[in-house]
């Protein structure tokens, strides 16, 4: 136990960062305690609770029919194939509300409808929890490729995105904070396996907390947005890009961690092969438009929304984007990766202007923070780095104090 708490693991490093989830948490919290938090979203997040309730088999089968009166969360058409009494959404598993409903399991079946409309700000928990997880694990990530300045960098554009906080506290969004996660997971966890696999150890066998660890990223993501599932190839593109020599290896992972995926989505269903099949067919796990892509209307709205990540992202981003393209020290795998990643989820943003359009665009977030943190941690180390430091440090403290007008104000 005395190795694990070691300065290495928990030092000046880690307790900065833990403030700045801690300040994170607390504008999340903020903004979730405003008038009128779910004005225009309560009829579909009781519907959303409900029917986890339902999943857990905690609600009695009699209040299905009202749940699925919302047409946003389900599919209302005669063709749309019903599980029992639930008809299926096209976009979510079963996991998806299973996770949003898990905070109400307390409440007394007799009393379901009080006792969720009484506590419905529970349904934000588990969202935040994922958004400070996928904090910490931004942090992680960026601080392991670029050092304390990468991490910081990072971190802080996160902690202070007006984009992010609105999706963590479900401010008239829905909960997308456990895809986005995972989907974070899913890449970094694949990219981190690569790396151990010239260890001189039994691959598998040592392997197995990363392997359990891309399982829980991969049903999570694809669980939560059934069109994630595209993340789950291109993970296994940058296993065997990293691991030529260990090809085999990392096949053999992925498809360990594809199977514990798997897994955990049946379990999810019940473990009832017939309602799993329905939902699978049922699924919309890559609807495109391509024709959106001649749509001015498109671009303008994924404008919008990068827009909304905050005012120092759109800043910056160019500036990264420029010294990468004509800068060789930025072009390396530690930026490129989270480049590519975030600029196909980009692509697939334009190619669905409907859902699950906006979850791609979010997705894409935080390796837009990862790619920028890594680029200006590169030109940090360069002999301009007083003028970089100085530009950055401005950058930075006007996104934050944009964003904290902003939530001051409930957005």
């Amino acid at each position: 136990m005395s190795k694990f708490f070691t300065r290495e693991r928990f030092g000046q490093p880690q307790i900065l960062a833990g403030l700045l989830l801690l300040l994170f948490l607390a504008q999340c919290l903020w903004l979730a305690s405003r008038p009128n938090r779910y004005r225009d979203g309560n009829e579909a997040e009781v519907a959303r609770v409900e029917t986890g309730l339902v999943f857990w088999g905690k609600a009695p089968a009699k209040g299905v029919p009202a749940i699925i009166a919302s047409p946003e969360f389900f599919q209302q058409s005669a063709s749309a194939p019903a599980v029992g009494t639930l008809t299926l959404n096209r976009d979510h598993s079963a996991l998806w509300y299973l996770i949003s409903a898990a905070p109400f399991l307390f409440c007394r079946t007799a009393d379901l409808p009080g006792c969720i409309t009484s506590h419905l700000w529970l349904a934000i928990v588990p969202n935040l929890i994922f958004a400070v997880l996928l904090g910490a694990s931004l942090w992680y990530v960026a601080r392991r490729l670029y050092g304390n300045s990468g991490g910081y960098i990072a971190l802080i554009f996160y902690c202070f995105s007006p984009g992010i906080i609105v999706s963590s506290t479900m401010w008239f969004a829905q909960p997308e904070m456990g895809a986005a996660w995972g989907a974070f997971g899913a890449i970094f966890t694949a990219i981190a396996v690569s790396h151990t696999l010239y260890a001189p150890r039994e691959v598998v066998l040592w392997n197995w907390r990363r392997i359990l660890l891309l399982g829980l990223s991969f049903a999570l993501a694809v669980g939560s947005q059934f069109s994630l599932i595209i993340l789950v190839p291109v993970a296994l593109l940058f296993m065997l890009y990293l691991a030529p020599g260990r090809r085999r290896a990392a096949l053999t992972i992925w498809l360990s961690a594809c199977v514990i995926a798997f897994g955990l989505l049946f379990a999810a269903y019940g473990f009832h092969p017939a309602k799993l099949l329905a939902a699978l067919r049922n699924a919309n796990f890559l609807g495109l438009v391509w024709q959106a892509f001649t749509v001015v209307e498109a671009y303008l709205a994924l404008f919008r929304h990068l827009g909304r990540i905050g005012p120092g992202v759109v800043a910056i981003l160019p500036v990264a984007l420029i010294a990468y393209a004509y800068w060789r020290r930025a072009r390396y795998f530690g930026n490129t990766a989270p480049l590519i990643v975030a600029a196909l989820l980009l692509i697939l943003s334009l190619a669905s202007p409907h859902y699950p359009g906006y979850g791609f665009a979010l997705m894409a977030v935080p390796f837009l923070f990862v790619f920028i943190s890594g680029v200006i941690a590169d030109l940090l180390e360069t002999n301009h780095r007083a003028i970089v430091l100085l530009s950055v440090s401005g950058v930075l403290l006007a996104n934050a104090c944009v964003n904290l007008w902003l939530v001051i104000h409930a957005m």
